[in-house]
Protein backbone atom coordinates (compact mmCIF):
# COMPACT_ATOMS: atom_id res chain seq x y z
CA UNK A 1 0.00 0.00 0.00
CA UNK A 2 1.33 3.45 -0.90
CA UNK A 3 2.14 5.87 1.91
CA UNK A 4 -0.92 7.94 2.70
CA UNK A 5 -3.34 5.46 1.12
CA UNK A 6 -5.87 3.99 3.54
CA UNK A 7 -8.48 1.27 3.34
CA UNK A 8 -11.10 4.05 3.30
CA UNK A 9 -9.50 5.45 0.13
CA UNK A 10 -9.55 2.01 -1.48
CA UNK A 11 -13.21 1.53 -0.51
CA UNK A 12 -14.03 4.94 -1.96
CA UNK A 13 -12.36 4.03 -5.25
CA UNK A 14 -14.31 0.74 -5.41
CA UNK A 15 -17.61 2.42 -4.68
CA UNK A 16 -17.17 4.93 -7.52
CA UNK A 17 -17.33 2.00 -9.95
CA UNK A 18 -20.97 1.35 -8.92
CA UNK A 19 -22.18 4.86 -8.03
CA UNK A 20 -24.97 6.63 -9.94
CA UNK A 21 -25.14 10.44 -9.41
CA UNK A 22 -28.27 12.28 -8.32
CA UNK A 23 -28.99 14.04 -11.60
CA UNK A 24 -29.58 10.66 -13.29
CA UNK A 25 -31.96 9.50 -10.56
CA UNK A 26 -33.86 12.77 -10.02
CA UNK A 27 -35.32 14.47 -13.10
CA UNK A 28 -35.32 17.96 -11.54
CA UNK A 29 -31.68 17.93 -10.44
CA UNK A 30 -28.92 19.20 -12.70
CA UNK A 31 -25.21 18.56 -13.04
CA UNK A 32 -22.72 21.34 -13.85
CA UNK A 33 -20.24 18.82 -15.24
CA UNK A 34 -20.36 15.14 -16.07
CA UNK A 35 -18.65 12.93 -13.52
CA UNK A 36 -16.39 10.06 -14.48
CA UNK A 37 -18.38 7.20 -16.01
CA UNK A 38 -18.64 4.32 -13.49
CA UNK A 39 -17.44 0.95 -14.73
CA UNK A 40 -20.38 -0.99 -13.27
CA UNK A 41 -23.35 1.27 -12.35
CA UNK A 42 -26.05 -0.67 -10.46
CA UNK A 43 -29.67 -0.29 -9.46
CA UNK A 44 -30.40 -2.28 -6.31
CA UNK A 45 -33.85 -3.66 -5.44
CA UNK A 46 -34.29 -5.27 -2.01
CA UNK A 47 -37.23 -7.10 -0.49
CA UNK A 48 -36.72 -5.66 2.99
CA UNK A 49 -39.02 -8.28 4.55
CA UNK A 50 -37.25 -11.26 2.99
CA UNK A 51 -34.88 -13.50 4.94
CA UNK A 52 -36.21 -12.54 8.36
CA UNK A 53 -34.37 -9.37 9.42
CA UNK A 54 -31.66 -9.73 6.77
CA UNK A 55 -33.53 -7.85 4.05
CA UNK A 56 -33.89 -4.75 6.20
CA UNK A 57 -30.26 -4.89 7.32
CA UNK A 58 -29.07 -5.31 3.74
CA UNK A 59 -31.11 -2.29 2.67
CA UNK A 60 -29.41 -0.12 5.29
CA UNK A 61 -25.92 -1.31 4.30
CA UNK A 62 -26.40 -0.76 0.56
CA UNK A 63 -27.80 2.72 1.18
CA UNK A 64 -24.82 3.57 3.38
CA UNK A 65 -22.37 2.51 0.63
CA UNK A 66 -24.08 3.74 -2.56
CA UNK A 67 -26.27 6.71 -3.37
CA UNK A 68 -29.34 5.85 -1.32
CA UNK A 69 -31.48 6.94 -4.29
CA UNK A 70 -30.17 4.02 -6.37
CA UNK A 71 -31.23 1.49 -3.72
CA UNK A 72 -34.96 0.70 -3.64
CA UNK A 73 -37.15 -1.05 -1.07
CA UNK A 74 -39.67 -3.20 -2.96
CA UNK A 75 -42.09 -2.70 -0.09
CA UNK A 76 -42.21 1.02 -0.89
CA UNK A 77 -41.95 1.29 -4.68
CA UNK A 78 -42.66 -1.20 -7.47
CA UNK A 79 -39.77 -1.91 -9.86
CA UNK A 80 -41.77 -1.18 -13.03
CA UNK A 81 -42.36 2.45 -12.01
CA UNK A 82 -38.70 2.85 -10.97
CA UNK A 83 -37.30 1.44 -14.22
CA UNK A 84 -39.76 3.33 -16.41
CA UNK A 85 -38.79 6.62 -14.77
CA UNK A 86 -35.04 6.04 -14.90
CA UNK A 87 -34.93 4.75 -18.47
CA UNK A 88 -37.12 7.61 -19.71
CA UNK A 89 -34.75 10.08 -18.04
CA UNK A 90 -31.70 8.34 -19.50
CA UNK A 91 -33.26 8.50 -22.96
CA UNK A 92 -34.12 12.20 -22.52
CA UNK A 93 -30.60 13.03 -21.36
CA UNK A 94 -29.07 11.01 -24.22
CA UNK A 95 -31.21 12.88 -26.77
CA UNK A 96 -29.94 16.14 -25.25
CA UNK A 97 -26.36 15.09 -25.96
CA UNK A 98 -25.48 13.77 -22.50
CA UNK A 99 -22.68 11.29 -23.22
CA UNK A 100 -22.50 10.23 -19.56
CA UNK A 101 -26.16 9.08 -19.61
CA UNK A 102 -25.60 7.25 -22.88
CA UNK A 103 -22.60 5.29 -21.54
CA UNK A 104 -24.23 4.64 -18.16
CA UNK A 105 -27.27 3.12 -19.90
CA UNK A 106 -24.99 0.70 -21.78
CA UNK A 107 -23.21 -0.43 -18.61
CA UNK A 108 -26.17 -0.48 -16.20
CA UNK A 109 -26.79 -3.64 -14.16
CA UNK A 110 -29.51 -4.64 -11.69
CA UNK A 111 -29.10 -6.35 -8.31
CA UNK A 112 -32.19 -7.91 -6.71
CA UNK A 113 -32.13 -9.27 -3.15
CA UNK A 114 -34.92 -11.60 -2.06
CA UNK A 115 -36.33 -15.05 -2.64
CA UNK A 116 -36.96 -16.68 -6.02
CA UNK A 117 -40.37 -15.00 -6.16
CA UNK A 118 -38.82 -11.55 -5.76
CA UNK A 119 -36.17 -12.29 -8.42
CA UNK A 120 -38.89 -13.54 -10.76
CA UNK A 121 -40.83 -10.31 -10.29
CA UNK A 122 -37.83 -8.24 -11.45
CA UNK A 123 -37.17 -10.55 -14.39
CA UNK A 124 -40.81 -10.24 -15.46
CA UNK A 125 -40.76 -6.46 -15.23
CA UNK A 126 -37.57 -6.16 -17.29
CA UNK A 127 -39.04 -8.53 -19.90
CA UNK A 128 -42.33 -6.65 -20.14
CA UNK A 129 -40.82 -3.17 -20.40
CA UNK A 130 -39.22 -4.14 -23.73
CA UNK A 131 -36.19 -1.95 -23.07
CA UNK A 132 -33.85 -1.34 -26.00
CA UNK A 133 -30.88 -2.24 -23.79
CA UNK A 134 -32.28 -4.42 -20.96
CA UNK A 135 -29.81 -4.56 -18.06
CA UNK A 136 -28.56 -7.97 -16.87
CA UNK A 137 -29.64 -9.07 -13.39
CA UNK A 138 -27.69 -10.47 -10.42
CA UNK A 139 -29.60 -12.14 -7.57
CA UNK A 140 -28.78 -12.03 -3.85
CA UNK A 141 -30.13 -15.15 -2.07
CA UNK A 142 -32.50 -14.14 0.75
CA UNK A 143 -35.17 -16.85 0.51
CA UNK A 144 -35.52 -20.50 1.55
CA UNK A 145 -34.79 -22.30 -1.74
CA UNK A 146 -32.72 -19.68 -3.59
CA UNK A 147 -32.61 -21.76 -6.77
CA UNK A 148 -32.12 -18.80 -9.12
CA UNK A 149 -29.06 -17.39 -7.31
CA UNK A 150 -27.53 -20.86 -6.91
CA UNK A 151 -27.90 -21.71 -10.60
CA UNK A 152 -25.80 -18.67 -11.52
CA UNK A 153 -23.13 -18.98 -8.85
CA UNK A 154 -24.39 -16.47 -6.26
CA UNK A 155 -24.84 -19.14 -3.59
CA UNK A 156 -27.89 -20.47 -1.78
CA UNK A 157 -27.16 -19.32 1.78
CA UNK A 158 -28.30 -15.97 3.10
CA UNK A 159 -25.40 -13.54 2.63
CA UNK A 160 -23.70 -11.33 5.17
CA UNK A 161 -25.23 -7.89 5.56
CA UNK A 162 -22.14 -6.03 6.81
CA UNK A 163 -20.18 -3.55 4.71
CA UNK A 164 -17.38 -5.98 3.81
CA UNK A 165 -19.86 -8.63 2.57
CA UNK A 166 -21.72 -6.11 0.40
CA UNK A 167 -18.48 -4.76 -1.10
CA UNK A 168 -17.39 -8.33 -1.87
CA UNK A 169 -20.70 -9.02 -3.62
CA UNK A 170 -20.42 -5.80 -5.65
CA UNK A 171 -16.94 -6.87 -6.72
CA UNK A 172 -18.38 -10.21 -7.92
CA UNK A 173 -21.05 -8.34 -9.91
CA UNK A 174 -18.32 -6.26 -11.53
CA UNK A 175 -16.49 -9.42 -12.67
CA UNK A 176 -19.60 -11.42 -13.62
CA UNK A 177 -20.37 -12.67 -17.12
CA UNK A 178 -23.67 -12.20 -18.94
CA UNK A 179 -25.85 -15.19 -19.85
CA UNK A 180 -29.18 -15.38 -21.62
CA UNK A 181 -31.81 -17.69 -20.16
CA UNK A 182 -35.13 -18.88 -21.53
CA UNK A 183 -38.38 -17.55 -20.13
CA UNK A 184 -41.66 -19.47 -20.17
CA UNK A 185 -45.30 -18.50 -20.52
CA UNK A 186 -47.97 -20.47 -18.66
CA UNK A 187 -51.68 -20.46 -19.45
CA UNK A 188 -54.46 -22.10 -17.46
CA UNK A 189 -58.01 -22.39 -18.74
CA UNK A 190 -61.08 -23.85 -17.04
CA UNK A 191 -64.81 -23.88 -17.61
CA UNK A 192 -66.59 -20.98 -15.89
CA UNK A 193 -68.72 -22.22 -12.96
CA UNK A 194 -72.48 -21.75 -13.26
CA UNK A 195 -72.60 -20.13 -9.83
CA UNK A 196 -70.26 -18.95 -7.07
CA UNK A 197 -66.81 -17.46 -7.38
CA UNK A 198 -65.13 -17.63 -10.77
CA UNK A 199 -61.65 -17.64 -9.28
CA UNK A 200 -60.19 -21.14 -8.75
CA UNK A 201 -58.48 -20.17 -5.53
CA UNK A 202 -58.62 -17.37 -2.97
CA UNK A 203 -56.85 -14.23 -4.27
CA UNK A 204 -54.30 -14.14 -1.44
CA UNK A 205 -53.11 -17.64 -2.32
CA UNK A 206 -52.17 -16.77 -5.88
CA UNK A 207 -48.45 -17.31 -6.43
CA UNK A 208 -46.51 -14.14 -7.00
CA UNK A 209 -44.32 -15.79 -9.64
CA UNK A 210 -47.33 -16.02 -11.94
CA UNK A 211 -47.39 -12.21 -12.16
CA UNK A 212 -50.48 -11.75 -14.33
CA UNK A 213 -52.34 -14.74 -12.96
CA UNK A 214 -55.55 -12.75 -13.08
CA UNK A 215 -58.42 -13.16 -15.52
CA UNK A 216 -57.21 -11.83 -18.85
CA UNK A 217 -59.04 -8.85 -20.35
CA UNK A 218 -62.08 -9.31 -22.56
CA UNK A 219 -60.04 -8.22 -25.57
CA UNK A 220 -57.28 -10.77 -24.97
CA UNK A 221 -57.11 -13.29 -27.82
CA UNK A 222 -56.45 -16.07 -25.28
CA UNK A 223 -60.05 -15.86 -24.06
CA UNK A 224 -62.43 -18.70 -24.91
CA UNK A 225 -66.17 -18.24 -24.55
CA UNK A 226 -67.54 -19.93 -21.45
CA UNK A 227 -64.09 -20.31 -19.88
CA UNK A 228 -61.92 -18.42 -17.45
CA UNK A 229 -58.37 -17.98 -18.67
CA UNK A 230 -55.32 -17.15 -16.57
CA UNK A 231 -51.72 -16.56 -17.60
CA UNK A 232 -48.29 -15.81 -16.20
CA UNK A 233 -44.69 -16.91 -16.56
CA UNK A 234 -41.61 -18.42 -14.94
CA UNK A 235 -37.85 -18.90 -15.31
CA UNK A 236 -36.88 -21.77 -13.05
CA UNK A 237 -39.53 -24.50 -12.88
CA UNK A 238 -43.17 -25.53 -12.87
CA UNK A 239 -44.02 -28.60 -10.79
CA UNK A 240 -47.07 -30.44 -9.53
CA UNK A 241 -47.78 -33.31 -7.20
CA UNK A 242 -46.09 -34.31 -3.97
CA UNK A 243 -43.28 -31.70 -3.96
CA UNK A 244 -45.79 -28.89 -4.51
CA UNK A 245 -48.01 -30.27 -1.73
CA UNK A 246 -45.16 -30.18 0.79
CA UNK A 247 -44.27 -26.65 -0.34
CA UNK A 248 -47.90 -25.57 0.05
CA UNK A 249 -48.00 -26.96 3.59
CA UNK A 250 -44.80 -25.05 4.41
CA UNK A 251 -46.11 -21.75 3.03
CA UNK A 252 -49.44 -22.21 4.83
CA UNK A 253 -47.66 -22.89 8.12
CA UNK A 254 -45.38 -19.89 7.63
CA UNK A 255 -48.34 -17.63 6.91
CA UNK A 256 -50.10 -18.79 10.11
CA UNK A 257 -46.98 -18.59 12.32
CA UNK A 258 -44.50 -16.15 10.73
CA UNK A 259 -42.57 -15.73 14.00
CA UNK A 260 -41.33 -19.34 13.71
CA UNK A 261 -39.71 -18.79 10.28
CA UNK A 262 -37.00 -16.19 10.88
CA UNK A 263 -34.05 -18.51 10.33
CA UNK A 264 -33.04 -20.25 7.08
CA UNK A 265 -31.89 -23.43 8.88
CA UNK A 266 -35.16 -23.66 10.82
CA UNK A 267 -37.12 -23.13 7.59
CA UNK A 268 -35.32 -25.97 5.83
CA UNK A 269 -35.69 -28.40 8.75
CA UNK A 270 -39.43 -27.60 8.96
CA UNK A 271 -39.68 -28.30 5.24
CA UNK A 272 -38.10 -31.74 5.71
CA UNK A 273 -40.41 -32.60 8.63
CA UNK A 274 -43.49 -31.74 6.56
CA UNK A 275 -42.31 -34.13 3.83
CA UNK A 276 -42.16 -36.93 6.40
CA UNK A 277 -45.44 -36.10 8.12
CA UNK A 278 -47.40 -36.10 4.86
CA UNK A 279 -46.40 -39.67 4.08
CA UNK A 280 -44.44 -39.14 0.88
CA UNK A 281 -41.70 -41.55 2.02
CA UNK A 282 -44.37 -44.29 2.03
CA UNK A 283 -46.45 -42.97 -0.85
CA UNK A 284 -47.89 -46.34 -2.05
CA UNK A 285 -49.39 -46.85 1.43
CA UNK A 286 -50.53 -43.35 2.36
CA UNK A 287 -51.54 -41.95 -1.03
CA UNK A 288 -54.12 -43.50 -3.38
CA UNK A 289 -53.29 -44.17 -7.04
CA UNK A 290 -55.56 -41.24 -7.95
CA UNK A 291 -52.67 -39.01 -6.83
CA UNK A 292 -50.41 -40.47 -9.53
CA UNK A 293 -49.76 -38.12 -12.43
CA UNK A 294 -50.92 -40.62 -15.06
CA UNK A 295 -54.31 -40.76 -13.30
CA UNK A 296 -54.61 -37.01 -12.88
CA UNK A 297 -53.83 -35.76 -16.36
CA UNK A 298 -52.94 -36.39 -19.98
CA UNK A 299 -49.70 -34.81 -21.16
CA UNK A 300 -48.76 -33.67 -24.65
CA UNK A 301 -45.40 -32.23 -25.65
CA UNK A 302 -44.05 -30.33 -28.64
CA UNK A 303 -40.33 -30.75 -29.24
CA UNK A 304 -40.44 -29.30 -32.75
CA UNK A 305 -42.80 -26.59 -33.91
CA UNK A 306 -46.29 -27.82 -34.79
CA UNK A 307 -45.61 -31.46 -33.82
CA UNK A 308 -47.68 -32.42 -30.73
CA UNK A 309 -47.01 -35.87 -29.25
CA UNK A 310 -48.55 -37.79 -26.34
CA UNK A 311 -46.15 -38.25 -23.43
CA UNK A 312 -46.44 -41.54 -21.57
CA UNK A 313 -46.15 -41.09 -17.80
CA UNK A 314 -45.27 -44.20 -15.74
CA UNK A 315 -48.09 -45.06 -13.31
CA UNK A 316 -45.76 -44.79 -10.31
CA UNK A 317 -44.94 -41.09 -10.90
CA UNK A 318 -46.46 -38.82 -8.25
CA UNK A 319 -44.61 -35.61 -9.06
CA UNK A 320 -43.63 -33.90 -12.31
CA UNK A 321 -41.07 -31.10 -12.60
CA UNK A 322 -40.67 -29.00 -15.75
CA UNK A 323 -37.20 -27.56 -15.27
CA UNK A 324 -35.52 -24.60 -17.00
CA UNK A 325 -32.48 -24.20 -14.72
CA UNK A 326 -30.25 -26.90 -13.18
CA UNK A 327 -31.39 -26.01 -9.65
CA UNK A 328 -34.46 -27.30 -7.79
CA UNK A 329 -35.39 -27.63 -4.11
CA UNK A 330 -32.41 -25.69 -2.82
CA UNK A 331 -29.82 -26.56 -5.47
CA UNK A 332 -30.53 -30.14 -6.59
CA UNK A 333 -30.29 -31.05 -10.28
CA UNK A 334 -33.11 -33.52 -11.18
CA UNK A 335 -32.08 -33.90 -14.84
CA UNK A 336 -28.36 -34.49 -14.40
CA UNK A 337 -26.29 -35.02 -17.56
CA UNK A 338 -27.48 -37.82 -19.87
CA UNK A 339 -24.68 -40.04 -21.20
CA UNK A 340 -23.96 -40.42 -24.91
CA UNK A 341 -26.22 -43.50 -25.21
CA UNK A 342 -29.20 -41.59 -23.79
CA UNK A 343 -28.49 -38.70 -26.15
CA UNK A 344 -28.43 -41.05 -29.13
CA UNK A 345 -31.28 -43.41 -28.23
CA UNK A 346 -33.74 -40.97 -26.66
CA UNK A 347 -32.66 -37.66 -28.21
CA UNK A 348 -31.84 -36.22 -24.78
CA UNK A 349 -29.34 -33.39 -24.25
CA UNK A 350 -27.63 -31.78 -21.26
CA UNK A 351 -29.73 -29.10 -19.49
CA UNK A 352 -28.84 -25.84 -21.26
CA UNK A 353 -30.55 -22.66 -19.99
CA UNK A 354 -30.95 -21.06 -23.44
CA UNK A 355 -31.88 -23.91 -25.79
CA UNK A 356 -35.65 -23.28 -25.83
CA UNK A 357 -36.34 -26.61 -24.11
CA UNK A 358 -37.72 -27.57 -20.70
CA UNK A 359 -36.51 -30.77 -19.02
CA UNK A 360 -39.47 -32.87 -17.77
CA UNK A 361 -38.62 -35.09 -14.79
CA UNK A 362 -40.76 -37.44 -12.71
CA UNK A 363 -40.49 -38.72 -9.11
CA UNK A 364 -42.15 -41.73 -7.51
CA UNK A 365 -41.87 -40.71 -3.82
CA UNK A 366 -39.66 -38.81 -1.38
CA UNK A 367 -37.08 -41.64 -1.36
CA UNK A 368 -36.75 -41.24 -5.10
CA UNK A 369 -36.05 -37.55 -4.53
CA UNK A 370 -33.15 -38.41 -2.23
CA UNK A 371 -31.22 -39.96 -5.13
CA UNK A 372 -30.49 -36.39 -6.20
CA UNK A 373 -28.07 -36.16 -3.28
CA UNK A 374 -25.81 -38.71 -4.99
CA UNK A 375 -23.12 -37.29 -7.33
CA UNK A 376 -24.79 -38.56 -10.51
CA UNK A 377 -28.32 -39.00 -9.17
CA UNK A 378 -31.33 -37.87 -11.20
CA UNK A 379 -35.08 -38.33 -11.43
CA UNK A 380 -36.96 -40.22 -14.13
CA UNK A 381 -36.17 -38.37 -17.35
CA UNK A 382 -39.46 -38.16 -19.25
CA UNK A 383 -38.73 -35.75 -22.13
CA UNK A 384 -37.47 -32.35 -23.24
CA UNK A 385 -39.97 -30.04 -24.89
CA UNK A 386 -40.48 -26.61 -26.38
CA UNK A 387 -44.15 -26.65 -25.37
CA UNK A 388 -46.11 -28.77 -22.85
CA UNK A 389 -49.85 -29.24 -22.37
CA UNK A 390 -51.51 -30.84 -19.32
CA UNK A 391 -55.20 -31.78 -19.56
CA UNK A 392 -57.09 -32.61 -16.35
CA UNK A 393 -60.42 -34.43 -16.59
CA UNK A 394 -62.83 -35.68 -13.95
CA UNK A 395 -61.11 -38.36 -11.89
CA UNK A 396 -60.44 -39.64 -8.40
CA UNK A 397 -58.96 -36.42 -6.98
CA UNK A 398 -60.71 -33.12 -6.29
CA UNK A 399 -57.52 -31.08 -6.37
CA UNK A 400 -53.82 -31.20 -6.95
CA UNK A 401 -50.94 -28.97 -5.92
CA UNK A 402 -48.87 -26.86 -8.29
CA UNK A 403 -45.77 -24.73 -7.83
CA UNK A 404 -43.95 -22.13 -9.88
CA UNK A 405 -40.48 -20.88 -8.91
CA UNK A 406 -41.07 -21.77 -5.26
CA UNK A 407 -44.61 -20.36 -5.00
CA UNK A 408 -47.26 -23.12 -4.49
CA UNK A 409 -51.03 -23.19 -4.74
CA UNK A 410 -53.86 -25.71 -4.43
CA UNK A 411 -55.61 -26.20 -7.76
CA UNK A 412 -59.17 -27.60 -7.89
CA UNK A 413 -59.71 -30.27 -10.55
CA UNK A 414 -62.84 -30.92 -12.66
CA UNK A 415 -65.90 -32.38 -10.98
CA UNK A 416 -68.08 -32.50 -14.13
CA UNK A 417 -67.43 -33.22 -17.79
CA UNK A 418 -65.11 -30.25 -18.04
CA UNK A 419 -61.38 -29.91 -18.62
CA UNK A 420 -58.71 -27.86 -16.88
CA UNK A 421 -55.85 -27.09 -19.27
CA UNK A 422 -52.36 -25.93 -18.29
CA UNK A 423 -50.10 -25.10 -21.22
CA UNK A 424 -46.47 -23.97 -21.06
CA UNK A 425 -44.69 -22.42 -24.03
CA UNK A 426 -41.35 -20.77 -24.75
CA UNK A 427 -41.64 -16.99 -24.42
CA UNK A 428 -38.25 -15.42 -25.04
CA UNK A 429 -35.01 -14.76 -23.19
CA UNK A 430 -33.65 -12.42 -20.53
CA UNK A 431 -30.09 -11.53 -19.50
CA UNK A 432 -28.65 -12.74 -16.20
CA UNK A 433 -25.33 -12.05 -14.51
CA UNK A 434 -23.41 -15.18 -13.58
CA UNK A 435 -20.23 -16.11 -11.73
CA UNK A 436 -17.64 -17.48 -14.16
CA UNK A 437 -17.78 -21.12 -13.00
CA UNK A 438 -21.52 -21.36 -12.28
CA UNK A 439 -23.43 -24.60 -12.90
CA UNK A 440 -25.72 -23.12 -15.59
CA UNK A 441 -24.52 -23.83 -19.13
CA UNK A 442 -25.25 -22.10 -22.44
CA UNK A 443 -25.76 -24.02 -25.65
CA UNK A 444 -23.65 -21.34 -27.33
CA UNK A 445 -20.55 -21.98 -25.22
CA UNK A 446 -17.65 -23.40 -27.24
CA UNK A 447 -17.44 -26.38 -24.85
CA UNK A 448 -21.04 -27.36 -25.60
CA UNK A 449 -21.16 -30.61 -27.62
CA UNK A 450 -24.16 -29.43 -29.63
CA UNK A 451 -23.70 -25.67 -29.78
CA UNK A 452 -23.94 -25.77 -33.58
CA UNK A 453 -27.32 -27.50 -33.46
CA UNK A 454 -29.33 -24.78 -31.72
CA UNK A 455 -32.67 -24.12 -33.42
CA UNK A 456 -32.75 -20.38 -33.94
CA UNK A 457 -36.53 -20.42 -34.19
CA UNK A 458 -36.63 -21.25 -30.49
CA UNK A 459 -34.53 -18.22 -29.60
CA UNK A 460 -36.57 -15.87 -31.77
CA UNK A 461 -39.94 -17.30 -30.71
CA UNK A 462 -41.22 -17.11 -34.28
CA UNK A 463 -44.09 -19.53 -33.82
CA UNK A 464 -47.08 -18.55 -35.94
CA UNK A 465 -49.46 -20.10 -33.41
CA UNK A 466 -48.31 -17.76 -30.64
CA UNK A 467 -50.29 -14.53 -30.43
CA UNK A 468 -49.10 -11.18 -29.14
CA UNK A 469 -50.59 -11.72 -25.69
CA UNK A 470 -48.31 -14.74 -25.18
CA UNK A 471 -45.26 -12.53 -25.49
CA UNK A 472 -45.45 -10.83 -22.11
CA UNK A 473 -45.79 -11.76 -18.47
CA UNK A 474 -47.94 -8.87 -17.34
CA UNK A 475 -45.50 -8.14 -14.52
CA UNK A 476 -45.15 -4.49 -15.48
CA UNK A 477 -48.55 -3.83 -17.06
CA UNK A 478 -50.98 -5.54 -14.73
CA UNK A 479 -49.27 -6.90 -11.63
CA UNK A 480 -49.87 -5.01 -8.41
CA UNK A 481 -49.32 -6.21 -4.86
CA UNK A 482 -52.64 -5.80 -3.01
CA UNK A 483 -52.45 -3.73 0.17
CA UNK A 484 -53.48 -6.72 2.27
CA UNK A 485 -50.62 -8.92 0.98
CA UNK A 486 -47.51 -9.11 3.13
CA UNK A 487 -44.49 -8.76 0.85
CA UNK A 488 -42.59 -11.22 3.07
CA UNK A 489 -44.63 -13.95 1.33
CA UNK A 490 -42.39 -13.44 -1.70
CA UNK A 491 -39.29 -14.65 0.14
Amino acid sequence: MDIGTTSVDLDSHKIKQFYIPNYILEPDSESDSWPDIPECPVLVFINSKSGGQLGGELLITYRSILNNKQVFDLGEEAPDSVLRRIFLDLERLKNNGDEFAQELKKKLKIIVAGGDGTAGWLLGVVSDLKLSQPPPIATVPLGTGNNLPFAFGWGKKNPGTDRASVLAFLDQVHKAKEMKIDSWHILMRMRAPKEGSCDPIAPLELPHSLHAFNRVSSTDDLNVEGCHTFRGGFWNYFSMGMDAQVSYAFHTERKLNPEKFKNQLVNQSTYAKLGCSQGWFLAPIFHPSSRNMAQLCKVKIMKRHGDWQDLTIPHSIRSIVCLNLPSFSGGLNPWGTPNSNKRRDRDLTPPFVDDGLLEIVGFRDAWHGLVLLAPSGHGTRLAQAHRIRFEFHKGGANETYMRIDGEPWKQPLPVDDETVVVEISHLGQVKMLAVQDCRSRSILEPSSPINQEVDERDSDNEDDSVGEEWKKFGAADTFKIPDEVDISRLS
